[in-house]
């Protein structure tokens, strides 16, 4: 993917993010007025030393307004990967009745954060930031009917997440892959997301 990751000690003015492609990534919470941050609220009640990936999956259907107004529905999420489905719905298709760019990318969108929240679903409580600067979407084949989009993050990136100590701004990639019901890739999207992590005696439980 990237070079090898360079992590940035938290010393700046909190950022205000720009305005790009967000979904689920979205949280908007100030770094430096919300200790926990928004990942803690949302996810608090996760046990670090054994995560509910069932209960982190509820709570990630839920999350997103779009997602639920699209009926969008996390089916999976692991340490490894998760997965999202896009129903066979005439309102997610375009004028060519294959499913709409915008419903593929939210699909990949919520499906590439549902990842990251499986892969460090150990340290969710230290989350105080995770939003998607950059993406690309190649669409390859047209989308007909339901879609599955499977996450995944770069496994050297979450290492050095589950490791951080301090206060740290990170890099991590990650990916989705869309699958019609034939199992044929019908579209990929990468991702680069900024995490913003915190630990320490104030943020451990």
């Amino acid at each position: 993917m990237r070079e090898p990751n360079t992590q940035q000690p938290l010393t700046q003015a909190p950022i205000t993010q720009p305005s790009i492609k967000q979904g689920m990534t979205s949280v908007t919470t100030d770094v430096k007025t919300q200790p926990g941050g928004a990942y803690s609220a949302a996810f608090g009640h996760i046990d670090p030393a054994a995560p509910d990936y069932d209960e982190i999956r509820r709570v990630c259907t839920t999350l997103v307004p779009f997602g639920n107004h699209a009926g969008v529905r996390v089916t999976e999420i692991g340490p490894e990967r998760a997965v999202v489905e896009v129903p066979d719905a005439e309102h997610l298709t375009n004028h060519m009745g294959t499913v709409h760019a915008g419903a593929l990318f939210l699909a990949a969108d919520i499906a590439g954060a549902a990842a990251f929240l499986g892969a460090a679903a150990t340290r969710l409580h230290t989350i105080r930031r995770f939003v998607l600067r950059d993406s690309r979407t190649a669409f390859r084949k047209p989308a007909i009917g339901r879609i599955r989009a499977i996450g995944l993050i770069d496994e050297r990136a979450i290492r050095e997440v589950l490791a951080a100590e301090g206060e740290l701004r990170m890099d991590v990639d990650g990916k989705a892959l869309m699958y019609d019901d034939a199992d044929v890739l019908v579209a990929k999207a990468t991702f680069d997301y900024v995490v913003d992590v915190a630990t320490g005696a104030d943020q451990e439980r």
